[in-house]
């Protein structure tokens, strides 16, 4: 047998079923190859909610209207990016504490996890905001940029006097204003 020969026929034995192949199997596994649809603000996109250097100057803003945009004092949810920066996070509350520009705010995280004693938290108590009314406490180290079509939806108003507060402590740190 030539050369061509023996290439062909190990060509059509490469490509010809084995009986093995030809035994019943059991069906696939279904296994869905499409991703789980985004939260509002997770991603890459412009929409992103993303973890930011403070800015030098930033003015807070206590001015809540309860119009589906995020305003100063608005607590609202979106998707919050894990300190590690891998791509996970978590849906959870912010505090909208002012306007970066005319689709983003800025914005610090809430937590129901305890933090007596830690000077980069801030305790609000409890609100609207959290379905269990677990205490709440708001982390005043880590800022946020929260695009308005990142959010997704407003759980509650801070009231002036616990705003003041997170601004106070924000103003101390940062030296930032409030207007």
């Amino acid at each position: 047998m030539g050369t061509a020969a023996r290439l062909v026929s190990a060509l059509l034995r490469a490509f010809r079923p084995s009986s093995r192949a030809l035994a019943p199997t059991a069906p696939p596994r279904s296994r869905s190859t499409a991703s789980a649809p985004l939260t509002p603000g997770q991603g890459s996109g412009e929409s992103a909610t993303v973890e930011i250097a403070p800015p030098r100057r930033l003015t807070l803003s206590y001015a809540p209207q309860r119009d589906g945009a995020p305003d100063g004092g608005e607590i609202v949810w979106t998707w919050v990016p894990y300190e590690e920066r891998d791509g996970r996070g978590k849906d959870r509350p912010v505090l909208i504490i002012g306007r970066a520009d005319a689709t983003r705010s800025y914005a610090v995280r809430l937590t129901s996890k305890p933090h007596a004693g830690d000077a980069d938290y801030l305790a609000l108590g409890t609100g609207e905001w959290d379905p269990q009314r677990r205490p709440s406490w708001v982390d005043i180290e880590q800022l946020y940029l929260v695009h308005d079509a990142g959010m997704r939806r407003e759980a509650a108003t801070l009231d002036r006097r616990r705003f003041d507060a997170v601004a106070s402590a924000l103003r101390a740190r940062y030296g930032w204003t409030q207007g």
